[in-house]
């Protein structure tokens, strides 16, 4: 279907939900005051902070933190794309989602490669059941202790040997061969034509989160080489991106309580086969930042795995190196090592779930083994080695994000390196003692400075769009010069154009925004009911802002005035604010940092 869906259909869309009910079927929310609560579906917690408010239409969780409406609740716990999420509430509402004409989506002109991936899945898995060598594959698929099952769980195929059987099945026609060569299903010929990709072996495809086929992985059956043959990328296919096994791992799990990343395809079947469901493979290159916000955004922990020889132990330091920027706070990651010689499929078969069960619980943590790694290679009984110790974590630990996992982490080289933890700057940005933290001056160690007008006056606007519905005058604070300003101009420009806006559709406005996160934490603070009491504070707010306004503009024209550079028009206007302008050199904390 061509086109973006309406920005209004949107609003309205998300005004005639409950997200109370959309979040319920997936997480059971109990009544608790105005609004609903559970353990956060996001982390692990016995103590329910998150809340769904059906006043708000917004869901925020106070332990971690994330937010947001009934689309965002779907595309981050179902994992839907916005799309996707969209068309689901659509679907609950009996709503057919329109599109603008004029703008063609993506999707749209990607849509025949997926067909086309989609007849190659079908033609593969019925030849694993029908043709003449299919024998020979099953009893391959067997060796390997497979069964029917979970080779129709994960779609496993068989392609024939010889250069054109695929082309014959699906591809009759010009177009259609010059479809299934964009989708990486064939071989351009020297001399022109094409033949198969895939000859004589046994198929995995890859499935996206939305369970399409976007690839193939193909391993030979005896001991040709090469042993495994991957579909080039192209247009619905990218290495770095894509996780094979993970949407088998969603379906099994909903959400896993940890994920386990293998090396191949035969480790995420044969890991499944002895009831492991939630481990996923890179696709022939070492797991991206992207591959990591997939994972972490389906579990908080991760588990890599990893064979225990020399060349296993520097793949997983780069991997390693690669996580240290995704430890946001409420993630963990783990390092597992197997006995020198095995791989999950081969542990497993010889040993059982258990042992390997065993061999996960005994992983290290990303921190123990970056610093055990560290430590190995230095002389923690010298001052030299300490030192050393320190040259070579203060730049692994800079690339981690701020919060409580870099402080730890930073505690745990001052214990090792003995420095104290005062100057924990020296040991992260290497600066001396400019570096070193001040003491507090004597005001700053109790006393906290109150949320400034603007933050204010956005924080009521996020709790009670109602407020913005009789029509705001923004020339005045258009030239005010505070923090905070122009996203509160922001916000009052948008329900200027959609004043029935809930706060829930009002925080999908700003999902994408620099300020959403922030607004969003706004929006789970406690306030004051709506009442005349709040709506004269909040007129009164407006009016102190635009006399803030008035006062800087005065001021910028005194300076002028005293220069003698004001023109005919400024001297009308420098004579008007001197004779209504208040002046005042200090309007409470207006002018304060929005906090």
């Amino acid at each position: 279907m061509a086109g973006r869906i309406p920005r209004q259909f949107i609003d309205d869309l998300l005004v005639r939900v409950d997200i109370v009910d959309v979040v319920d079927e997936y997480v059971p929310l109990k009544k608790g005051g105005k609004d609903h609560k559970a353990c956060c579906p996001f982390h692990n917690e016995k103590t329910p902070s998150f809340t769904v408010s059906a006043d708000k239409q917004f869901y925020h969780c106070f332990g971690c933190g994330a937010h947001g409406s009934a689309i965002g609740f779907l595309m981050d716990y179902a994992h839907m794309d916005f799309v996707e999420a969209v068309e689901d509430l659509a679907s609950r509402a009996g709503l057919e989602v329109p599109r603008e004409a004029g703008s063609e989506q993506r999707s749209e002109s990607l849509q025949p490669v997926y067909d086309m991936m989609a007849k190659a899945n079908a033609y593969f898995q019925q030849q694993l059941r029908q043709h003449a060598e299919a024998p020979r594959a099953v009893e391959y698929l067997r060796s390997r202790g497979l069964s029917g099952e979970i080779a129709a769980a994960f779609g496993l195929g068989f392609a024939p040997p010889g250069w054109d059987n695929l082309l014959s099945a699906i591809g009759p026609s010009d177009a259609d061969r010059a479809l299934m060569s964009r989708a990486g299903l064939l071989v351009d010929k020297d001399g022109g034509g094409f033949y198969d990709r895939f000859r004589g072996r046994i198929t995995f495809p890859i499935l996206d989160r939305r369970g399409r086929t976007v690839g193939f992985g193909a391993r030979v059956l005896g001991d040709e080489t090469p042993k495994y043959l991957n579909s080039p990328e192209t247009a619905v296919y990218h290495k770095g991106r894509e996780l094979y096994g993970l949407y088998q791992a969603r379906k099994a799990a909903g959400r896993p309580e940890r994920l386990i990343i293998v090396e191949g395809y035969m480790d995420v079947v044969a890991l499944a086969q002895h009831g492991i469901r939630n481990a996923v493979a890179t696709l022939g290159t070492a797991a991206t930042e992207a591959h990591l916000e997939q994972l972490f955004r389906t579990s908080q922990d991760i588990v890599f795995c990893f064979d225990g020889d020399d060349a296993g132990r520097r793949a997983a330091w780069r991997a390693l190196e690669t996580t240290l920027p995704a430890m946001h706070d409420g993630r963990q990651a783990f390092f597992m090592f197997l006995p020198e010689g095995q791989d999950p499929d081969s542990m497993v078969r010889a040993r059982g779930a258990a042992a390997f069960e065993s061999a996960l619980i005994a992983a290290h943590s990303l921190g123990t083994f970056l610093f055990d790694h560290l430590a190995a290679r230095v002389d923690l009984d010298t001052i030299d080695g300490r030192s050393r110790l320190t040259a070579l974590a203060r730049p692994l630990l800079a690339k981690l994000p701020a919060g409580s996992f870099r402080e730890l982490s930073e505690n745990r080289l001052a214990e090792l390196t003995g420095l104290a933890q005062k100057n924990s700057s020296t040991l992260i940005t290497g600066r001396g003692s400019a570096a070193v933290s001040r003491p507090p001056g004597p005001l700053s160690k109790h006393k906290r400075q109150p949320p400034s007008l603007v933050r204010k006056v956005i924080t009521w606007l996020l709790h009670y769009p109602s407020l913005g519905r009789e029509g705001m005058a923004t020339g005045h604070l258009r030239s005010l010069e505070l923090p905070g300003v122009p996203l509160l101009l922001e916000l009052i420009e948008t329900l200027d154009d959609s004043p029935n806006l809930t706060t829930g559709a009002l925080l999908e406005r700003f999902r994408d925004h620099e300020s959403g996160r922030h607004l969003a934490k706004l929006a789970a603070e406690e306030v004051a009911a709506l009442n005349q009491g709040l709506e004269q504070e909040f007129k009164e707010a407006l009016e102190k802002l635009q006399r803030l306004a008035e006062d800087q503009r005065f001021a910028a024209l005194a300076r002028k005035e005293r220069q003698g550079q004001l023109s005919d028009g400024e001297k009308r206007e420098f004579a008007r604010l001197s004779g209504g302008a208040s002046h005042q050199k200090n309007e409470g904390n207006a002018a304060s940092e929005p906090r």
